[in-house]
């Protein structure tokens, strides 16, 4: 557990409090702090290099008294959950009423309110921490996100060793770029007070896609006749088995393959939130060709 975190900066500087900082989204977001010259305090596991800006705490989002030492001093945070279920963020969750700040949470586009249970566990986890958050008495500010344009990533080391890309079939949906989401996140986070509805904010690309499209975008970007192969469940869960992928989120993907319905809804909300159009995954695939050569 680490030491209580004492608040510091100015007395009119935000403090944010950020999980899921290293990931793909969570950079960004810390980018765009960073450069708004907000305190940004992160808790994560292990010891990230040193930045200018930013205090690394080391602890364990699923931990209430990591938790708990993170949080004094804290204006918002931006929570992402990590597990596929949520009975271990009830005492979490207990710690951040009792801090009382403005919680932003990071959901899904695929919810469907008028379900008793959602499509899959993935979606469902999202479904019940929304509950969570709000019958805590946070009144979160809730973004739901559709499919993040940096989960194509995840092809790079097969487009390095040919021009397919083969996985488990996936409902076509809103690709949207993670850069685009951290903006909406951060303007949720620095919203005044009482200036910003709960939402939730439903946060879309511009287009729907398949992974055929994102996979031929690609190709596009990089000049190169590109393919996706859809792969039949056991293959597809063989496939991310042997990549290394933990059982469990193996099992939540290919059940939501099997069983999440094709979106084809495209919102204005990011842009409401940021005062800009969110941008087309062929943008994103431009500015990231580099990565996959």
């Amino acid at each position: 557990m680490p030491d209580t975190v004492a608040p510091t900066g100015p007395l009119n500087r935000p403090s944010i409090l950020l999980t899921g900082a290293t990931g793909n989204l969570g950079r960004a977001v810390v980018d765009r702090l960073v450069e708004r010259d907000v305190h940004v305090r992160c808790l994560v596991r292990g010891r990230p290099a040193p930045r200018p800006g930013v205090d690394w705490v080391a602890g364990d989002l699923t931990d209430p008294a990591d938790v708990r030492g993170a949080l004094p001093g804290v204006d918002a945070v931006f929570l992402i959950w990590p597990l596929l279920d949520s009975a271990p963020a009830h005492e979490v969750v207990k710690e951040l009423g009792a801090a009382a700040p403005r919680v932003v949470y990071l959901s899904s586009t695929a919810i469907d309110d008028s379900a008793p249970r959602q499509s899959d566990p993935i979606v469902q986890v999202h479904a019940d921490m929304e509950v969570l958050l709000r019958d805590a008495g946070l009144r979160p500010v809730v973004l739901r996100s559709d499919t993040l344009a940096s989960n194509a990533r995840g092809w790079a080391a097969q487009l390095r060793a040919g021009d397919e890309v083969s996985g488990p079939y996936v409902a076509r949906t809103a690709v949207v770029d993670e850069r685009d989401v951290a903006d909406a996140v951060v303007a949720a986070l620095l919203a005044p007070n009482g200036h910003l509805n709960p939402g939730p904010h439903l946060l879309t690309g511009p287009t729907a896609l398949t992974r055929a499209d994102q996979v031929a975008q690609l190709g596009a970007a990089l000049r190169r006749p590109l393919r996706y192969r859809t792969l039949p469940a056991a293959s597809a869960r063989a496939r991310m088995l042997a990549d290394g992928r933990p059982a469990a989120l193996v099992e939540a993907l290919v059940t939501a393959s099997e069983r999440r319905p094709e979106s084809h809804r495209v919102t204005d909300h990011l842009e409401r939130l940021t005062g800009r159009p969110a941008g087309p995954f062929s943008r994103w695939a431009a500015d990231h060709a580099p990565e996959f050569d």
